[in-house]
């Protein structure tokens, strides 16, 4: 059925309010819902609040009721099939039929198994009219780690690099700070407060000690941490301990019980996860992040996890930004990111597909996701 002007409207409404809970939702998708009368006045709206808070239908539902609307036949249009489980909250299909609300529009079906048509199968046997499909795109672009968790059953993993021009990260002695300018590094701390989890790599704790948490925006939200260390090398004494957030680390190899216990006491939690060359399994760690409700993966890592997390095709997206440099000698942004060694034909490259290309101040940020990485069902 062809999207009426209306229909469109309201949706697009939705749309912007889903895109407010781009930093609170998670692991809840970000969604959004407005409730229309028959004359398209709109009687309520909200968006998905905090885990463990209102969805955004209730949200919707609650507005109208403080206004004293009567919501029997009323539109809702939402950006999310509404749930049909008990979950954190109880089923939101049932609140609308309970408020009489006559029609549902929803962008997209739910893709989580627990509801996957079941709150669209109960609102009609209710005798809901339910209509599908107007904003599907934007409200499964907004949520590509909810849809990567719930269908691919891995986080959606996105790679970010600070780089020169001529695409080196840091100095042959590995000076890197700073690159790009204080612009860029803000919007790369946008980028890690909608992410469930930030990952990094040994290395980088023992070289840098960063804290890799938000600080340059405005966050109620701090991102979990993830750390990839073979060998249990992380300082107990280490910055990232700071912020009190959840600090998941993965390693191949056992290390001293009094360092484990060390770093237990620091609220660290501790996978061993080996794979057949002494390393961490990567592709299982992020099997086990998904288990862990992480929706999206931001990467922060050296130029060796970089190559490593490429070479097995576990990367789904770059996040970019280049300064206006040309830095010669240094490191790349990837070691040995192809499996098998280095290319002999240029038909081996990476496809990649840019999102998007945007000036930060004197830097270039560009989104570039790789070639039908996206296209899995859900």
């Amino acid at each position: 059925m062809p999207t009426s002007p209306a229909d469109a409207r309201h949706i697009a409404d939705a749309e912007r309010l889903a895109s407010q809970g781009r930093f609170t939702t998670d692991p809840n998708p970000r969604v959004g819902c407005v409730i229309v009368d028959a004359a398209g006045r709109v009687l309520g709206q909200g968006h998905t609040q905090p885990v463990g808070g209102p969805h955004a239908e209730i949200m919707a539902l609650r507005d109208a009721s403080a206004q004293g609307h009567s919501l029997v036949g009323a539109t809702a249009y939402v950006t999310l099939e509404p749930c049909s489980h008990h979950g954190r909250t109880g089923p939101c299909c049932d609140a609308l039929i309970a408020a009489g609300i006559g029609k549902v529009v929803a962008s997209i079906a739910d893709p989580n198994p627990l509801v996957a048509g079941q709150g669209f199968a109960r609102l009609r046997a209710a005798g809901v009219e339910v209509e599908v499909g107007p904003g599907a795109e934007e409200s499964r672009e907004l949520n590509i780690g909810f849809f990567s968790r719930m269908v691919r059953k891995t986080p959606w993993v996105r790679l970010k690099v600070a780089a020169s021009l001529d695409g080196k990260t840091a100095l042959e002695n590995g000076t890197s700070q700073w690159i790009t300018t204080e612009a860029a590094r803000t919007d790369g701390h946008a980028w890690r407060a909608r992410a469930s989890a930030v990952l990094t790599g040994v290395g980088t704790v023992l070289e840098d000690n960063p804290r890799l948490d938000v600080r340059l925006v405005e966050t109620t939200r701090q991102p979990h941490l993830v750390v990839v260390d073979s060998q249990l090398q992380t300082p107990p004494d280490a910055r990232l301990f700071i912020s009190g957030r959840a600090v998941w680390i993965y390693a191949a190899t056992p290390a001293d019980p009094q360092k484990e216990t060390a770093l237990k006491a620091r609220g660290a939690t501790i996978t061993y996860l080996p794979n057949a060359q002494g390393k961490v399994d990567l592709a299982a760690m992020l099997a086990d992040l998904a288990r862990r409700e992480v929706n999206e993966l931001h990467v922060e890592a050296g130029h060796k996890l970089n190559g490593s997390l490429m070479r097995e095709g576990l990367v789904d997206e770059l996040l970019v930004y280049l300064a206006p440099k040309f830095i010669g000698s240094g490191m790349g942004m990837a070691s040995q990111p192809h499996a098998g060694g280095p290319l002999t034909e240029l038909a081996g490259a990476l496809p990649l597909e840019f999102r998007s290309v945007d000036r930060l101040g004197p830097d270039l940020r560009i989104v570039a996701r790789v070639a039908g990485r996206d296209r899995f069902q859900g």
